[in-house]
């Protein structure tokens, strides 16, 4: 008997989508990716549609053949989203895509939700920016309110001789999307709650994870984060929840956090599956992706209790070898089928252990083989 299986369409093609795909497939649930790409790695494991976001044509076919729409990526335009939802689901809505990708409107949020952030102030001309240093000094980062990832679309100033330099720099973004001066915070490390609420209100994390960061760009992740207590856990999965609930959020989303001096000071959202939440795939008894599928369509949350301990490695601009990982008992490789580029996310690994010191000793032991004795430090550091 022939049946028709569910569709969650997918704005955005890239390896965020393909690992949407991924889960989506054992669940009997088919996923369709738009992205201007025609060559977006999601369209290695899913159908694509190669268009641009205003694409109306493009955009209505997707809407005609999907059960729900979900996007991969933040900078999809929410006025593109806000046309799909006339005709179709889409999941995270419109609205909370518009506020994470406005830092302005974003820390407004953090804080009207009880979460502190770093001092802030919007930036539209070069005197906002002079004013803005003098009243919450520097170091500062001043960054583009908009369309700015991983480190891209920053400034940071040290000195005040810095103001002219960074004009120069982002000062042509100011007309167009705004800019933001934050002030830098010399935090004790960061930590990130990937979280899932279904369409019903039901509310769930995973265990706070531990990240690290080198040139903007998230190099490791360690979770469950050690050496954290229950009241900063119970705290930091209070403030996101309260996130979801004032925006009605549908989906997994992670909240980016700096802790100082035992305080949580929150620094961004993204409105998606993350980074930071990629261990989960072997990690967890339901990966962020399968509970990002689950909650689009309406379908029950499953568990995000852990397997042991975990840790997820990033590979940036290129591919290591991939057999050191491999061989390890419970080392897991994940190549998004990218071709290779200074700076660009082509891939993960994670490496999984029944405890934490177990996981040290696989770290220890793939950074030597992989030459990566720098990129684990932190993790066996903190591991003990």
């Amino acid at each position: 008997m022939n049946r028709t299986l569910p569709t969650v369409g997918i704005l955005g093609g890239g390896q965020l989508a393909r690992m949407l795909a991924l889960a989506a497939a054992p669940l009997g649930i088919r996923t369709l990716a738009l992205d201007p790409a025609a060559d977006a790695c999601a369209g290695q494991v899913a159908e694509l549609i190669a268009a641009g976001w205003n694409d109306e044509a493009a955009l209505a076919a997707l809407a005609s053949r999907v059960d729900a729409i979900t996007f991969d990526f933040e900078n999809v335009p929410a006025t593109t989203a806000e046309r799909l939802a006339d005709q179709v689901e889409v999941h995270p809505n419109p609205r909370a895509l518009a506020v994470a990708q406005d830092r302005m409107a974003e820390k407004t949020l953090f804080r009207e939700t009880g979460l502190n952030t770093p001092e802030f102030a919007a930036v539209d001309t070069q005197a906002d920016l002079v004013a803005a240093v003098e009243r919450i000094g520097l170091p500062a980062i001043l960054k583009t309110r908009r369309l700015g990832y991983d480190g891209k679309g920053q400034f940071r100033l040290k000195v005040p001789a810095d103001i002219d330099a960074a004009w120069s720099a982002l000062g042509e973004a100011a007309a167009e999307h705004g800019l933001i001066l934050e002030a830098f915070v010399p935090f004790d490390r960061e930590l990130s709650v990937v979280a899932v609420r279904a369409r019903d209100g039901e509310f769930r994390t995973w265990p706070l994870t531990r990240n690290w960061h080198v040139d903007g760009v998230l190099s490791l992740s360690l979770a469950p984060a050690p050496d954290t207590s229950d009241e900063l856990e119970q705290a930091a999965v209070a403030q996101a929840k309260a996130i979801a609930e004032r925006l009605d959020y549908v989906g997994v989303f992670a909240l980016e956090l700096f802790v100082r001096g035992g305080e949580l000071l929150g620094n961004e959202m993204a409105p998606r599956v993350h980074n930071s939440g990629h261990w989960t795939i072997e990690g967890a008894h339901t990966s962020q992706f399968e509970n990002h599928i689950r909650a689009v369509l309406g379908l029950p949350l499953g568990d995000t209790g852990v397997r042991g301990a975990s840790a997820m490695l990033n590979w940036i601009g290129d591919m290591p070898e991939a057999t050191p990982v491999l061989a390890v008992a419970d080392g897991h490789w994940h190549d998004y089928g990218k071709d290779a580029r200074p700076g660009r996310k082509v891939g993960h690994a994670t490496i999984c252990a029944s405890d934490a010191g177990s996981l040290r000793a696989k770290l220890v032991e793939v950074g030597a083989a992989l030459n990566r004795e720098a990129q684990v430090a932190p993790a066996i550091e903190v591991l003990g």
